[in-house]
C-alpha cells in the first residue's frame, strides 16, 4: 500500500486517536476497571469459571459505531450478525465452543422495523454459530440515548483440556484466515475518512453495484468452524484481529510475529486510507487489513491445518516483541 505520509497533503492525515478513539487509553481504562474489582482474566479473550469437569466462559461486546452507518442508510439487517460474531470469535480465540447468547438493545424510542431487522441478523448469526438465544433486553431510554446501541453476551463451554494454551512458541507457524472486510472495528476512523468527500449512498468506487455504506456494513465473519480443526491440529494460541489491528498478535505472547504472506487487504481499506490520508502503520494498528483471525501452530502440523480449513500460512514466530508486516514493525 502507498503511505499517504508521502503526500503533499499529509497535514490532513487521520488517525484513530484524532477521531476520538485512543486504543492505549482504552486499554489503560479497562485495566483500571479490572484492578478495581480485583479481577484477573483467565484468558486474553474470555473469562472462565471452573464448574467441575468443564469451564463456563463468558464474553461480551457490541457493534460499535458501525451502528451509525446502518442508521444513516436505514439498513439494520446485518448488524445482528456483527453482534454475534464479535462475541463468538473471542470465545473461539480462547478455544471455547459458544452455546448461548443474550442481547441488549438500548433505544430512544420503540421502532418495530429496526428491531425486526436486528432480529433477522441475530437469527442468522445464531444459526451459523450453532447457538441458542436465551433472552435479551430492549430498554427504551430517551433521556439517556439518542438513536440506539446493540450489545450482547455470549456463554460457552469447554473441557479442561480444550482451552488453548494461549502462548505461542518460537518456531511456530502462523496460519491466517481471511476477513470479510472491515468487520466491526475502526469504524469511527473509517466513517470520518469516507464522509470527507462522499455520502454513504454514493457508489463504492471499487464496485459500482454497492454503495459505500453497504460496503462498510459487510458483516463480521464468524470463525466457529475453526474450533474443531484448531483442536485436532494442536493450535497453541489464537488472535482475533479486532481493536488494535495487527498488534492483537502480541496477545499470543511476547514474541516477534513475522508476517510474510498475509491475505490481501480488500478494496475498502484502500478506499478508507486514501480518503483519510491514513498512514500504513495507522491502518495496520486499527484494521484487520484482510486477515481476521490468526493462529500459532507447531510447524509440523501447519500444513494439515491449512488442508482442513480455508486458511493459509502467513508467517512464523521468532524471539522478540513485535509484529513485522508489510515493511512495518508494530509493538
Amino acid at each position: 500500500m502507498t503511505d499517504p505520509a508521502d503526500d503533499d497533503a499529509a497535514t490532513e492525515q487521520l488517525t484513530y486517536a484524532d477521531t476520538g478513539v485512543d486504543i492505549e487509553a482504552s486499554e489503560d481504562a479497562t485495566a483500571a476497571l479490572l484492578e478495581a474489582f480485583g479481577s484477573d482474566l483467565t484468558t486474553e479473550y474470555a473469562g472462565l469459571l471452573d464448574i467441575g469437569d468443564r469451564y463456563l466462559a463468558l464474553a461480551t461486546d457490541g457493534v460499535g459505531t458501525k451502528l451509525m452507518v446502518a442508521e444513516a442508510i436505514e439498513d439494520f439487517s446485518t448488524i445482528g450478525i456483527d453482534c454475534i460474531a464479535m462475541n463468538v470469535n473471542d470465545l473461539v480465540a480462547a478455544g471455547v465452543e459458544p452455546v448461548a447468547f443474550v442481547d441488549y438493545l438500548a433505544i430512544d424510542e420503540p421502532d418495530d422495523d429496526l428491531t425486526n431487522e436486528i432480529g433477522e441478523g441475530l437469527a442468522v448469526g445464531l444459526e451459523e454459530s450453532g447457538m441458542t438465544l436465551l433472552g435479551g433486553e430492549t430498554a427504551v431510554m430517551p433521556d439517556v440515548i439518542t438513536g440506539f446501541d446493540l450489545a450482547g453476551t455470549c456463554a460457552g463451554l469447554a473441557g479442561k483440556d480444550e482451552i488453548l494454551e494461549g502462548e505461542a512458541q518460537v518456531g511456530d507457524v502462523l496460519v491466517g484466515f481471511a476477513s470479510n472486510g472491515i468487520h466491526s472495528n475502526g469504524l469511527t476512523l473509517a466513517r470520518e475518512a469516507v464522509t470527507r468527500d462522499h455520502e454513504y449512498t454514493d457508489a463504492f468506487p471499487h464496485d459500482d453495484e454497492r454503495t459505500i455504506g453497504e460496503e462498510l456494513l459487510r458483516p463480521t465473519r464468524l470463525y466457529t468452524s475453526l474450533l474443531e480443526p484448531m483442536r485436532e491440529h494442536g493450535v497453541r494460541a489464537a488472535a482475533h484481529i479486532t481493536g488494535g489491528g495487527w498488534t492483537n498478535l502480541l496477545r499470543m505472547g511476547d514474541y516477534e510475529y513475522v508476517i510474510e504472506d498475509p491475505f490481501p487487504a480488500q478494496p475498502v481499506f484502500e478506499f478508507v486510507q486514501a480518503e483519510g490520508k491514513v498512514t500504513d502503520e495507522e491502518m495496520h494498528r486499527t484494521f484487520n487489513m484482510g486477515t481476521g483471525f490468526v493462529v500459532a501452530v507447531p510447524e509440523d502440523r501447519a500444513e494439515a491445518l491449512v488442508a482442513d480449513t480455508d486458511g493459509q500460512i502467513i508467517g512464523h514466530v521468532e524471539a522478540g516483541n513485535s509484529v513485522e508486516i508489510r515493511g512495518l514493525s508494530l509493538s
